[in-house]
């Protein structure tokens, strides 16, 4: 049962909590509200104002699962704090020790601040969480996938559109490195997990899949330098920082150009130009984890 005047009292507790800056937004010169305004967290949230205001005054009806963990990581929560948040909304909070799509906060507050970058927050899986309007330029907008293809991996041997980002030469590289990648993952996850569902439905669906497991290689690392095929300003090399989150499972990939470089101007070109639409949405590639 959803308490909701205490899910009101935290939902404002934390906006009031958190400054603009928190979460990559302009201060501005007449700010009177203290922290947040509610129009400005109903945009993270991904709803209405209103209907997040109804929320806040104890007024809205019971949010869905979905939608309690889209406020969880529009206000920037800790695990503890979401936890909490479900159990307000009269729901069971997600269980832990597994892949989640909720980010901390401290890696929310580092994207946040990366407008201007190629940025993308993945899941183990190389499912993409969050990404920056550059990162959506240089390799589309991935937000709308559901189900196994949001898996890097399953979409590289299911998608034949997704390989287009790369060069013929690197394709052999990535099917090893996907296919390796997802191995560690079934082991750590074990064999009722979402890793074993995607590997199993490869299994049965590819034949080159298939005979890369067999090989049952671990270990195939990400080159630091990756080069990207746009279908406007050609082929960019950009070297590929990652910063893992031990806890969440979570990679922030960040990509940038050595300055002076013809791919350094070709990504400047891309901020003006904007996202690109190689594919439809539900049919995006991605760069995963590699």
């Amino acid at each position: 049962m959803t308490d909701r005047d205490a899910l009101g009292e935290f939902l404002r507790t934390r906006r009031e909590a958190l400054a603009p800056e928190d979460v990559g937004l302009p201060r501005g010169r007449r700010r009177r509200t203290a922290g947040l305004r509610r129009e400005e967290v109903a945009v993270l949230c991904h709803m209405s104002a209103d209907y997040y205001s109804r929320l806040e005054r104890a007024q809205g009806p019971q949010p869905s699962e979905q939608m309690t963990a889209s406020i969880a990581l529009g206000l920037h929560l800790t695990r503890a704090e979401r936890d909490h948040l479900f159990r307000l909304a009269g729901h069971q909070p997600p269980p832990r020790g597994s892949s989640t799509d909720h980010i901390s906060p401290g890696m929310l507050r580092i994207f946040d601040r990366l407008a201007d970058t190629p940025a993308e927050i993945v899941g183990e899986l190389g499912e993409t969480l969050r990404q920056t309007p550059l990162s959506a330029a240089l390799v589309g907008d991935l937000s709308g996938r559901t189900g196994l293809s949001r898996s890097a991996a399953y979409r590289w041997f299911t998608e034949p559109v997704s390989r287009e980002l790369y060069p013929p030469d690197d394709h052999d590289f990535y099917s090893r490195m996907y296919v390796s990648n997802l191995r560690g993952v079934v082991a750590v996850r074990g064999p009722e997990s979402r890793a074993a569902q995607v590997s199993d439905e490869l299994r049965a669906r590819c034949e080159e899949f298939r005979r890369l497991w067999e090989r049952h290689e671990v270990g195939v690392a990400p080159h630091e330098v990756k080069r990207l095929l746009h279908p406007e300003v050609g082929l960019l090399e950009l070297n590929c920082q990652i910063l893992h989150d031990p806890v969440q499972t979570h990679s922030l990939l960040v990509y940038t150009a050595s300055p002076g470089s013809e791919s350094y101007d070709k990504l400047a070109l891309l901020a003006v130009i904007g996202r690109h639409d190689r594919v439809p949405q539900a049919a995006s590639p991605s760069p995963g984890t590699g």
